[in-house]
């Protein structure tokens, strides 16, 4: 009995990384870095990181920054 993976891998192991993308309508970048994830790691899921993960995303930190930076104006 064939899981759905390894029917997966038997159509996909002999194709180029072009021939992927095509097939899956995926970018070929992304496939490239997929490959190239699973033939250093033998795996792709996402690995761990050192650190505490940012409490603040990107648009607070940049919103902060301009409120600050407007503040300054304002006092000057």
């Amino acid at each position: 009995m064939q899981t759905a993976s390894t029917n997966i891998c038997e159509r996909l192991c002999n194709k180029s990384i072009h021939e992927i993308s095509l097939l899956l309508n995926i970018p070929q970048s992304t496939v490239s870095g997929i490959v190239t994830q699973w033939k250093q790691l033998g795996a792709t899921a996402t690995q761990p990181r050192s650190g505490r993960p940012r409490k603040m995303t990107e648009r607070g930190q940049h919103m902060l920054k301009h409120t600050v930076h407007r503040r300054r104006q304002l006092s000057a």
